[in-house]
């Protein structure tokens, strides 16, 4: 292991965009994630210490829907788990900059196993994202 590792292996996730300045904006300014390399039709990110790598690149299929809690849950989808006031301060970042909802951000499983705070949300190109927050982060696995 070197330096640069963790004991928490981190993943690495690519994505399609039609937009790579769209994508910059969102990514960069929005979500206020690091840029990495880049090239003509490519951008690596920090996403919370994994790599999401944006690619200009047509979609291969449309969305599908999955329920959950009462909702209507994107599929595919990506997202990162952070902490309760982490979270809150990004619903209000994503609201300030006027994103649309999937789903607004709400405590899901209330007072059950995997009691959680989630929003879904679109990145410029149509991508998925969940972002959600654990009072008690052992419980991220909770049957």
């Amino acid at each position: 292991m070197t330096a640069a590792q963790t004991t928490r292996p981190c993943f690495h996730l690519a994505i399609p965009v039609d937009d790579l300045a769209k994508a910059r904006a969102f990514y960069g300014d929005v979500l206020g994630l690091q840029e990495g390399r880049s090239a003509d039709l490519w951008v690596d990110w920090n996403f919370y210490g994994h790599q999401i790598v944006t690619h200009v690149a047509e979609r291969a299929a449309a969305p599908a829907h999955n329920p959950v809690d009462g909702h209507d849950v994107p599929v595919p989808h990506f997202g990162a788990v952070l902490g309760v006031d982490a979270f809150h301060t990004l619903a209000e970042k994503l609201r300030a900059a006027g994103t649309e909802f999937v789903i607004e951000p709400y405590l899901r499983f209330a007072g059950e196993p995997g009691e959680q705070w989630t929003m879904f949300f679109h990145d410029p190109a149509g991508n998925a994202m969940e972002i959600k927050a654990f009072r008690d982060e052992a419980q991220i696995f909770a049957k």
